[in-house]
Parts: C-alpha cells; structure tokens; sequence
C-alpha cells in the first residue's frame, strides 16, 4: 500500500511573509494571524494539493531559522492552540501538514545558548554545540568561540552527536507529533546534518507516527 506522500502534492506556507509579520520578534503579546492563514486552505485545496510545507513558525527572534523555543508557535503568528486548530481544518478535507525541523542549530535565544553565555565552563550545556572554545571569543563578542552555520554567528551549531541533544530534538518531535498531529517534517539544512542523527531520526519517527514523512 502506498504513503500519502507517494503522491503527494504540496504547496508551500513561508507564514511570516504570509502575513506581513514583523521582520524582528519584539512582540510582547501573542498576536493571532494564523486566521489569515487559514483562508488559503481551500485555495490550496482546489489546486489539488494534498500537504502543505509550513513553516518555519516556531518561537524565534527574526526569520524563523534563529529558533527560541521549539515547542512555542512564534508569538507573531498566533499560539499552540491556533497552529493546533489550522492542522485540524487541514486535515478535515485530506491535507497532510510538513513543518520545518531547524536542527542543525539554533538562534542566540535559545536556553542552552544563554547558558552557556552566562556560566561558560560550568555551563551543563557545554557540548550541547559544535566546537564551543573558551580560548577565544566570537564575532559577537561572547566569552567564547564556536561553529555557526556558514558563519552566520547568530546561527550556533548543535552537536548532533551529543546523546543529550539527540534526545531532546526526538523529545520535541515528540511533542508536535502528540500535540499538533503533524504528519512531516522537511529537515533544514539537511545537506550538512549529521548522517547517523538522520538514520536515529528515521527510525523514531518511524516508531511514532505511521506513514510519517522526512
């Protein structure tokens, strides 16, 4: 029997554009756009398209790639529950719903980061990054050194050999899988992504949802 995504049709959701959101995340309040998007759906619909790749869209501080909070929908576009109710009226009339997975790092924001900022050596996030250096510091000016993507330093680089790190990025999987039911996730960055994180990364999915698409 063949997957949904055998077949699959997609159209793709940049939600930030989408609905004109500021290009900083300075918002002190959650502000509700996901209405917006949802009025795309039987457009998208009518086009034949059974999935939709949204995303980025979870807490970050600018573009959606310099990730925050993985389990909280950007305060720009709505809340848990907004996001929840779009997967919802999605998957009412045969839509499958993607979202990105930024793995490969994180924004400057992110817990294990700030961490690391304020307690350095004694961080227990330490090795939660790639080639963390207390040497040297950054072009940012931080206490220390570290890989970022392409050199974008506002782009720190996870250790996906950490046994600690993998598990709390199968964790959040988890957690979008149980609390927003989706059905993909399209892997950012998946050209320099480690490979053995990738083979983990299939074989959970793979235990969590039938059908689940990477």
């Amino acid at each position: 029997m063949s997957t949904w995504y055998e077949k699959g049709v997609f159209y793709h959701m940049y939600p930030l554009g989408m609905t004109g959101a500021p290009k900083q995340n300075q918002e002190p309040e959650v502000v509700y756009r996901f209405k917006e998007l949802e009025q795309w759906i039987p457009h998208i619909h009518s086009l034949g398209c059974n999935a939709i790749y949204i995303g980025p869209l979870f807490e970050s501080s600018s573009h959606g790639y310099d990730t925050r909070d993985y389990k909280l929908v950007d305060r720009r576009l709505g809340d848990n529950q907004s996001f929840t109710t779009f997967v919802s009226r999605c998957h009412e009339i045969g839509i499958n719903i993607v979202v990105d997975g930024v793995f490969n790092h994180t924004g400057r924001d992110f817990f294990a980061f700030q961490d690391i900022q304020k307690n350095r050596e004694h961080s227990p996030y330490k090795n939660w990054y790639r080639g963390v250096n207390f040497n040297y510091g950054s072009p940012l000016g931080d206490s220390f050194g570290y890989d970022a993507w392409q050199g974008h330093y506002e782009l720190p680089c996870l250790n996906l050999e950490n046994p600690e790190v993998k598990q709390y990025l199968f964790d959040v999987i988890q957690y979008w899988i149980d609390t927003f039911d989706i059905d993909g996730i399209r892997l950012d960055c998946a050209n320099v992504l480690d490979f053995n994180f990738m083979g983990e990364l299939r074989e959970q999915t793979d235990r969590m949802k039938k059908d689940f698409w990477l």
